[in-house]
Order: C-alpha cells, then structure tokens, then sequence
C-alpha cells in the first residue's frame, strides 16, 4: 500500500533588504548573501574576530563591500533596537 502525501508547497526565496536572502534550497536556509552561498554569519564572525574588509573581499570576492556593510548595518539596527530600553 503507497502512502500518499500532499505536494510539499514550494518554498520561495526570502529576500532580506538589497543583498542578502534566504532561501531554503541554499545553506540550509541560512541567510545568504544573494547570488551566493556565503551565509552572513560567516562575514560577520570573520569581522568580529578582527579581520579586515580588505582580507574578505580577497577570500569572497563574489560579496561586494556594499553587501557586506548592508549586513553590518542591519545587524547593529537590531541589536540596538533589541536591547534598547522601553520608557
């Protein structure tokens, strides 16, 4: 006896302002940048640990400067509006 199951509904792409996306068929849906497979956390992480924009784009060079510092951007906008206090 075949077990039936419904058509899954296909998933779209998630686009997150101009560079970035997520989409459940790249990275396992992690947020990427768009048009690639590097996933922002990556970026940000290498960042935080002191390296430099310059050693970035030589080690992706398929993220442009303007896509890395749109993700820097929204994550300081969220981490401010997070922890920021309710009057």
């Amino acid at each position: 006896m075949a077990v039936r199951t419904r058509p899954r509904k296909k998933q779209r792409p998630m686009l997150v302002g101009k560079h970035l996306s997520v989409d459940p068929r790249i990275c396992h849906g992690e947020l990427t940048f768009r048009g690639t497979r590097v996933p922002v956390a990556t970026i940000l992480s290498y960042l935080a640990n002191g390296y430099s924009m310059a050693y970035l784009r030589k080690s992706w060079p398929e993220v442009s400067s303007e896509a890395i510092q749109e993700a820097l951007q929204m994550a300081s906008s969220e981490l401010v509006e997070r922890y920021r206090a309710k009057a």
